[in-house]
């Protein structure tokens, strides 16, 4: 499986204990950002989440109008995998 480092950098993130969360607005436009545990937030580009979500390595609770993302047992195979190539 072919990752970009930003999808790698997200996957990392997340099994390291930031939170991935979309927020929508009220038009439903959608925004994806990593929470560090002091409550800063840092963007990451929605193609890479969609590429995560479609590759079965994220899942989200679906919430409105915030939805967390977290690791699927896939995403956790593929966590160990980069963590062994390095």
């Amino acid at each position: 499986m072919q990752l970009s480092e930003a999808q790698r950098r997200i996957l990392l993130a997340v099994a390291g204990g930031m939170r991935l969360k979309d927020h929508r607005d009220i038009e439903g436009n959608k925004t994806y950002a990593l929470h560090h545990p002091d409550d800063r937030s840092e963007p990451v580009d929605a193609r890479d989440v969609e590429v995560l979500v479609e590759l079965g390595l994220i899942s989200s609770n679906k919430k409105f109008p915030s939805a967390t993302y977290w690791l699927t047992e896939q995403g956790n195979l593929a966590i160990r995998a980069l963590q062994n190539s390095a």
